[in-house]
């Protein structure tokens, strides 16, 4: 009790000071005066100077640690959750989320019957370092390609170095070695969270397939085609693994499923498998017909993609163009010395794989100045229509007709949008084909060798030359990269082609470099036929064939076709309902010491928002990469029956999938997407393709599956079959 008497005092309240008469106190009247009156003025001006002392520095690390601890708490929230909570979310906002494709077939009693081998596409196979210079120490065997890329930002140029190839042989250059990654986590995921693989392989386990009965065709995709057999043999092991397969899973053919890029690849190895040594793999005519049930190709650009072109030419594409004009002289800039794209272009120019991609056919596929097989096509929504023709209303209220914009796709690069739109009588070309080159400063600049690309060469006046010339179609393209690039040009016209055969008997078409450019591949068997030895000198310059050395005029079983396999079944299976990009405006971009003479012009639109023309580049219908034509031409048209590029008779079959986005940010990429890469989570193609592999035909999958006009543009080309 008497701790509780000893309570503290409460202070007593001081009495307000005195007023006078004129109703101010005297703190008021003696402002100003004494230490007691001036402390409240000092006290603010100290809390002033504090706050004029917070820096940008001090801005920006509190930024930092917001955003650093934001994400910790998320990261932990994340780990800490139930793993159903997502789908309960999900579920609660959308509904009950149907099967996945695997469980639905579970149930319906499907089981494993055909082994599956994958062919990855380009970029989306891991790449790993087994040998490399000293800024790569302690990076042996850890992934530069396909991973969580932490070394790129670590030491990029370092990076650049290692994942370029030799400019000359297109082989690996001295004292690096980056080889593919094996295995199905080869290309299951591209980056951690980011699927390529990993949602299909996942389904077919449910029906029972594991990894004796899955197969990843890895292989490295910077290379040409022919070259992966030089420097890995990667085409003899990918025959071995299929023979391999088929004998140890009763006699069961392999159900083959390329994508993008892998189409192209497996398309050539389909060629070398049946072709004799040396150039071929030696399995005789009827290996196909022996181990392969169905090719199953998913977004297949078997005629190339105008996005190769553009890669090529500028280092750039619809995305980069974009970024580039939200934030100019960053990804190009000689004052940062970031020069990214120089580099970019640097590194790609070397892979020999991305000129597989560059459009094959000429005008006869793509179309000329002045017409495409597209032509017709609108970006925009479905209208009421009247003979194609829009019906809209006018100020008073009556219908009149608006013809559409003719769009010149057959123009894949075009300089100004006048030229794009101009008819082609009004266009006045100057040729820009053996022009004189002139001089540029940036090939003696010191700084500009270290990101050399062929336009230091170039000089201004093959520059000019180029934007004289003002309209290239597919066919000038390939003299137009030609002249820009010719070392480049030069080292992959050794392994690619670009044409259409007129005459397949010809003896040129026998040689690889026609093996995957499905309208230039020789499809009639020849037997005891005298042919040149080519031999492949990989240590000589350019890694080209020597025709001229040969031992003798041997004799050779060469068998170049469609595989004879009239029971082997091929698809092409691709989205559509997203724009594509299909041509390019072009413009000069402001001369500097070491800089890409040319650019998108993004500044180019169409005038509204259905337009064709967004940013600088025409788009088509497509999946975003790979537009319809190329996708969908050679098995709607050019394979389709008995025709000359398909002497068999195999079966063909066209499945599109409608684009539609995710509704939420729950659905991830989506379950019913139709873009490039995010098909291959795709729920209707995923069941397609379990069910070929448990057995089932194209017809009993329902035969064709089209929601575009790829019939109605095949029909437009004229191309004999």
């Amino acid at each position: 009790m008497s701790l509780l008497r000893r309570r503290k005092q409460p202070q007593q309240e001081q009495p307000p000071p005195p007023s006078d008469g004129n109703g101010s106190d005297h703190d008021d009247n003696d402002k100003g005066k004494g230490p007691s009156s001036s402390s409240a003025p000092a006290s603010k001006e100290a809390t002033r100077r504090t706050k004029a002392k917070w820096s940008c520095v001090d801005s920006c690390c509190w930024l930092v640690g917001v955003v650093c601890s934001a994400w910790w708490l998320l990261l932990f929230l994340y780990n800490a959750m139930p793993a159903s909570f997502p789908q309960y979310v999900t579920e609660a906002i959308t509904g009950p989320l149907p099967d996945p494709p695997g469980v639905k077939l579970q149930k319906e009693g499907l089981r494993v019957k055909h082994p599956v081998v994958f062919v990855p596409g380009i970029v989306t196979g891991g790449l790993e370092l087994w040998e490399g210079h000293h800024c790569a120490e302690g990076l042996f065997r850890k992934r530069l390609w396909g991973g969580t890329f932490g070394d790129v930002y670590k030491r990029p140029l370092c990076w650049v170095e290692h994942m370029s190839l030799d400019n000359e042989t297109g082989l690996d250059k001295s004292g690096i070695r980056v080889r593919p990654v094996t295995g199905l986590v080869a290309a299951d995921y591209f980056v951690p969270g980011y699927f390529v693989w990993a949602v299909l392989i996942a389904n077919l386990a449910r029906i029972g397939y594991e990894e004796k009965t899955m197969y990843m065709a890895a292989y490295d995709w910077r290379l040409s085609f022919q070259n992966t057999e030089v420097r890995d043999q990667t085409l003899s092991r990918i025959k071995s693994n299929i023979e391999l397969l088929v004998a140890t899973n009763g006699g069961n053919r392999v159900v083959v499923i390329p994508h993008s890029m892998g189409v192209l690849y497996f398309l050539h190895f389909m060629k070398w498998v049946e072709a004799s040594p040396p150039m071929g793999g030696g399995g005789g005519p009827n290996w196909c017909e022996k181990h392969i049930k169905a090719v199953v190709n998913i977004g297949g650009p078997f005629l190339g993609v105008p996005k190769a072109v553009a890669g090529l030419f500028s280092s750039e594409a619809k995305d980069v163009a974009v970024a580039r004009a939200i934030a100019p002289d960053v990804l190009d800039s000689d004052f940062l010395g970031l020069q990214t794209l120089r580099h970019l272009m640097r590194m790609t120019r070397t892979w020999d794989s991305t000129m597989s991609m560059i459009p094959k056919g000429g005008d006869t596929i793509w179309g000329g100045l002045d017409w495409s097989p597209e032509d017709g096509f609108e970006c925009k929504a479905k209208k009421q229509k009247d003979n194609d023709t829009e019906v809209s209303s006018d100020i008073n209220g009556e219908n009149v007709e608006v013809e559409p914009k003719p769009i010149n796709y057959g123009r894949l690069v075009s300089f100004g949008k006048d030229v794009a739109e101009a008819p082609s009588s009004e266009i006045e070309r100057i040729e820009f084909r053996g022009a004189v080159k002139g001089n540029n400063i940036a090939h003696s600049n010191s700084s500009c060798r270290d990101i050399w690309t062929e336009y230091h060469e170039l000089g201004w006046g093959g520059i000019k030359a180029v934007a004289d010339y003002k309209a290239y179609t597919a066919s000038s393209i390939i003299d137009l990269l030609h002249f820009v690039a010719p070392r480049m040009m030069q080292r992959g016209s050794v392994h690619f082609s670009y044409g259409i055969a007129d005459n397949l008997d010809d003896p040129k078409y026998q040689h690889y470099k026609y093996w995957s450019n499905p309208l230039e591949t020789k499809y009639v068997s020849f037997v005891n036929v005298p042919v040149l030895y080519f031999i492949h000198y990989p240590f000589f310059s350019s890694a080209y064939i020597h025709a001229g050395h040969y031992s003798s005029m041997l004799t050779y079983d060469f068998i170049f076709r469609l595989p004879k396999a009239p029971d082997m079944e091929i698809f092409s299976m691709y989205g559509v309902g997203i724009p594509t990009e299909r041509a390019y405006v072009y413009k000069l971009a402001p001369q500097a010491e070491c800089y890409i003479p040319f650019r998108i012009d993004t500044s180019a639109e169409g005038g509204d928002e259905n337009s064709c023309l967004k940013g600088g580049v025409y788009l088509a219908d497509g999946d975003e990469t790979v537009p319809v034509l190329s996708a969908g031409y050679m098995c709607a048209k050019g394979w389709r029956g008995k025709t000359r590029f398909n002497p068999a008779g195999s079966k063909t079959y066209v499945r599109e999938y409608s684009h539609s986005p995710p509704s939420t940010l729950l659905e991830g990429r989506g379950t019913q997407s139709g873009a490039h890469v995010d098909i291959m989570g795709n729920f209707a193609l995923i069941e397609d393709i379990i069910r070929i592999a448990a057995g089932a035909t194209g017809e009993e999958i329902g035969g064709d599956q089209v929601y575009s006009d790829i019939f109605k543009w095949s029909e437009k080309i004229k191309l004999k079959l």
